[in-house]
């Protein structure tokens, strides 16, 4: 029962703060000592008494502070400026007396070299003194500025004056420096455009050649085979090229020597691929023509059945001229009635061969060197052939690969 009791008192207990009590409400201040309490209470109207003095105090303790501030800086500056002012009379006069002591030299300087007349440097001389008695005048009423402390102007003065020739010199030494330091920036901003663009032509010309390789590498690849320009290569192990020297100029930086040896680079391999490409048959053998056969498996022209052809046939005119688009050495000339006609073989070296068939006329033999577009004869109707035309066969590494895109390719 009691803890019962117990329980609905505590529940029964739960004060509740439901108004909100103003920020100067009446406050109480209790004091505890020797177990005794004292309390003392203050009102609102004494709370806002007691802020408000408190915040004109500080108010007034600001302004006063920032007053005081103010004052002494103010007269800290009237007093530079009185000390800077005195200082630049002193400087003015002595500046003055400086040049006037130096003024018939500097008369008979420009005297000699006839900028002035006599007349204007007679008035120039008549101006001068008169300044330099109004300076005068206003010395003898000044107690700060005595003749002691003027000819210790002059004289530093005058060291200032040679110290100030001295810098103008450097400063005009100072400033051809820069010039030329500008045109050598602009001759080496000039020399790098150069080499880009030297750099991107070769690297150009490299590219129509890597196209024209990856071209040609289509047939070849139908037959299991490969053609890689470098692989006889023998850059690796091989001594000699276009001596490069090494620069002491103190122009050259590193950024113009990387610039330098990647076009030396670029060009390098660009001969590589040109002298490689001379010698890979790529373009057309006979300039006019239409395709009449192309490579792989055909009807036969005579017995209408399906037959192999190892080329292309190009039909053309009698008598038009067939041009050999790689070096090379002839290897084979031949005539066979029931087949080619007259017929010839050229060996280009890594592994590509042409062969020229049904021509009307040779004018090669065995064992000649040919350069790229060397006429070798002339388009005929000789052998098994149905019409004057020219077959043309690409051998690869001992197999037949379609001339076609070989014919489409371009180096240059």
């Amino acid at each position: 029962m009691k803890n019962k009791t117990r329980l609905v008192n505590k529940k029964a207990y739960s004060p509740r703060y439901i108004e909100k009590k103003p920020f100067f409400s009446e406050k109480e201040i209790i004091f505890r000592s020797a177990g005794r309490a004292k309390v003392f209470k203050i009102s609102s109207r004494l709370q806002v008494i007691v802020i408000a003095l408190v915040c004109c105090i500080c108010t007034w303790s600001i302004y006063s502070y920032h007053m005081y501030n103010k004052s002494g800086r103010i007269i800290n500056h009237k007093d530079r400026e009185l000390v800077e002012t005195r200082d630049a009379y002193v400087d003015l006069m002595s500046d003055f007396v400086s040049i006037q002591k130096n003024i018939d030299s500097v008369l008979e300087q420009i005297t000699k070299k006839g900028g002035k007349t006599s007349s204007e440097l007679d008035r120039y001389k008549r101006q001068a003194m008169a300044v330099e008695d109004k300076i005068k005048h206003i010395t003898a009423t000044k107690s700060w500025a005595d003749d002691k402390k003027i000819s210790e102007k002059m004289s530093f003065n005058e060291v200032l004056l040679q110290r100030d020739m001295a810098i103008s010199e450097r400063d005009e030494l100072r400033k051809q420096l820069d010039e030329l330091e500008d045109a050598v920036r602009d001759i080496k901003a000039a020399e790098m455009d150069v080499f880009s663009r030297v750099e991107a032509l070769a690297l150009r010309e490299i590219s129509k050649i890597k196209s024209a390789f990856n071209s040609i590498n289509v047939p070849i690849k139908r037959q299991g085979l490969y053609f890689n320009p470098l692989a006889n290569s023998k850059k690796k192990n091989s001594r000699g090229g276009v001596f490069v020297p090494a620069s002491v100029s103190k122009l050259q930086d590193k950024e113009m020597s990387d610039k330098v040896s990647k076009i030396y680079k670029a060009v390098d391999d660009l001969e590589y691929y040109r002298e490689v490409v001379q010698y890979v048959p790529l373009g057309k053998p006979v300039w006019s023509y239409w395709m009449s056969s192309k490579f792989g498996y055909r009807s036969d022209p005579f017995n209408k059945k399906k037959a192999g052809h190892k080329g292309v046939d190009l039909a053309s005119r009698t008598g038009n001229k067939i041009l050999v688009k790689a070096k090379g050495r002839v290897v084979k000339v031949e005539y066979s009635k029931r087949g080619y006609g007259n017929n010839l073989t050229i060996d280009h070296g890594n592994g590509f061969k042409t062969r020229y068939a049904h021509m009307n006329k040779i004018y090669v033999k065995k064992g000649d060197y040919l350069n790229v577009d060397d006429v070798v004869g002339e388009v005929g109707n000789t052998g098994r052939s149905t019409g004057p035309h020219l077959h043309y066969e690409i051998i690869y590494n001992g197999r037949p690969v379609d001339p076609l895109p070989f014919m489409q390719a371009k180096a240059s």
